[in-house]
């Protein structure tokens, strides 16, 4: 059977690790979807730090935030009964990892499930106003969107499923994604990588904000409100607040060997950073931001999840995934309860046989510098997860 370029691509190799693919002028960045006070909130916070070669991006973005608003009460007027009404389907499924594990391949893998549902990239873009725009940029808008992420060889669409870390900082919500706007300021919301120093009613309001995204992602669904598969690395020092809070919440882990991990997710921050910044960031992204995110994640992590429910987590390698899709994604519905696999199976099957064979990862070599560094500072996870 015929199957998307978009997935193929998942798998791909990278460009070369000091090339990004372009990212036109023209194209969307994260902050366009933000309302007028969450934009100017942000300002405010890094006191108005643009650099001079950001200012026409800012002005731009500053004219277009006030559209957010009118769209945002369009959409609260014509949708706010059904939205008070609309429940999720199921539980959500989380998938957790740290950047650049496998977490994007795994979700893409997981929409060959009909019976599965996604956020979507312009839902994450414009989480206040998509149940009354979306079919415009859908229908319009693909132009304004590169053909593939600039970091990798991923596809990107409005359409793609993406991270709701996105569309909760979109929202006004703390997030440490906050960070790329301006990267030479020190780096926002990083509680909220674990929640360790969250008050309760601050908690309260970040999980009601994702809780109210998801039923209007559950209301936006074009086939009917499907269970939802969840993506974002952020999650993963939460499974413990996200296993309390949906109760009956799945949660898949996937790692990565931390030699791959470390110059791969150097590589995203600069990226984005370079793309998305209203500052001209630095060379690279600092190290010490890379180790700590690692260390403050899965220290929380762990402490977590016996707090997750006896059959309701499983830990994957992306190195098995990549190995054997079919058969890895076959354990983490067995582990998980997840349904019958053979709707899955099928599409899986097939794309292995079009696009999988003779792949073979990326190959990242340290110097011995960085290797020595995450081999003391990651200790923990190259030992639990049996990368030595």
């Amino acid at each position: 059977m015929p199957f998307p370029n978009w997935l193929s691509s998942a798998l791909s190799s990278a460009p070369p690790p000091q090339s990004f693919h372009s990212y036109p002028f023209y194209a969307p960045r994260f902050w366009h979807g933000m309302r007028a006070r969450t934009w100017w909130g942000l300002l405010r916070a890094n006191r108005f730090r643009v650099d001079p070669s950001r200012v026409p991006m800012a002005l731009l973005l500053s004219l277009e935030t006030p559209i957010n608003d009118l769209l945002g009460w369009l959409q609260q007027w014509r949708h706010g009964a059904k939205l008070e009404q609309t429940e999720l389907a199921a539980p959500p499924i989380f998938i957790v990892g740290h950047w650049r594990s496998g977490t994007t391949l795994l979700h893409e893998l997981m929409m060959l499930d009909p019976r599965l549902s996604y956020p979507t990239t312009y839902q994450c873009f414009a989480p206040s106003h998509f149940l009354v725009s979306e079919w415009f940029f859908r229908s319009f808008g693909n132009w304004l969107l590169p053909n593939k992420r600039p970091m990798d060889n991923v596809a990107a669409g409005w359409d793609r499923p993406q991270e709701d870390e996105f569309a909760l900082m979109n929202l006004g919500l703390p997030s440490p994604y906050r960070r790329i706007a301006f990267p030479r300021q020190p780096a926002p919301d990083m509680e909220y990588l674990d929640f360790a120093a969250v008050d309760e009613m601050s908690l309260r309001r970040w999980l009601s904000g994702l809780h109210q995204f998801l039923t209007a992602v559950t209301l936006g669904s074009d086939q009917g409100p499907r269970r939802l598969v969840l993506k974002s690395p952020t999650h993963t020092g939460r499974v413990g607040v996200l296993a309390d809070y949906f109760a009956g919440a799945k949660f898949i882990h996937i790692t990565r060997d931390p030699r791959s991990l470390y110059p791969s997710t150097r590589r995203l921050w600069t990226s984005l950073d370079l793309i998305q910044g209203l500052q001209k960031p630095p060379a690279e992204t600092d190290r010490e931001y890379v180790l700590s995110c690692l260390e403050r994640m899965y220290a929380a992590f762990h402490a977590d999840r016996d707090a997750v429910p006896p059959g309701s987590i499983i830990d994957i390698r992306y190195e098995d995934l990549v190995a054997d899709p079919v058969g890895s994604l076959r354990d983490v519905y067995q582990a998980l309860e997840l349904g019958d696999f053979a709707p899955v199976e099928r599409p899986l099957q097939s794309w292995v046989e079009e696009n999988h064979r003779g792949y073979k990862p990326n190959e990242h070599r340290l110097p011995e510098e960085d290797e020595a560094l995450i081999q003391d500072r990651w200790s923990d996870y190259f030992a639990r997860y049996g990368y030595r």
